[in-house]
């Protein structure tokens, strides 16, 4: 049996302005909602275009291929409000949202999708909508905590350039997940 790799495919926020912002109010949320929550590591912040879940190497070589197929100019993403997932009353995954720049990542995700069709990948019966997510809800939010969430629903967090798209390598550990980067695709 061949070794598998956990993998997903990614955009990073690349403006540190903006993602130095997102930190911020993720840790203002943390530092209320303390360990009812699990923040997302500032390393590991960003927009996860497909998750492909546990591969093979073949199938990775091919998901480079596929990566090296696409043929997009670099776009901004504008970053703004936040939410959760299924809802802001009962969160179980915090997010921040992307306004602009959707339908280029939603465009990438068809394409990758189109492409893949065949390969060993994780099958995502979910609907995609690009979000940032920087926490997961282990319980449920103090009162405290929800103040600060519903005062963010319309913060601007800016403008980040996208220029590029990272396959990446995810290692579970006890301390949360370790991320590598495995391929890179450069737009134009």
């Amino acid at each position: 049996m061949s070794e598998t790799i956990r993998s997903f495919i990614a955009v990073e926020i690349e403006n540190k302005e903006v993602l130095n912002k997102i930190i911020r109010v993720r840790d203002q949320i943390y530092s209320v909602a303390g360990d009812n929550i699990k923040p997302v590591e500032d390393e590991n912040i960003h927009i996860t275009i497909r998750f492909l879940g546990e591969i093979d190497q073949y199938t990775l070589n091919e998901m480079k291929k596929v990566l090296d197929q696409i043929n997009m100019n670099r776009f901004f993403i504008h970053v703004k409000g936040l939410g959760g997932f299924p809802n802001l009353s009962r969160p179980r995954v915090l997010w921040v949202g992307v306004v602009e720049g959707s339908d280029e990542l939603i465009k990438i995700r068809r394409f990758i999708d189109e492409k893949s069709r065949g390969l060993r990948i994780f099958e995502d019966q979910h609907q995609f909508h690009p979000h940032i997510t920087i926490a997961r809800v282990k319980t449920s939010i103090p009162s405290k905590a929800s103040q600060i969430l519903v005062s963010y629903v319309d913060e601007d967090f800016g403008f980040s350039e996208v220029t590029k798209i990272v396959l990446k390598k995810s290692v579970l550990t006890p301390r949360g997940p370790i991320y590598s980067d495995l391929h890179v695709k450069q737009l134009i």
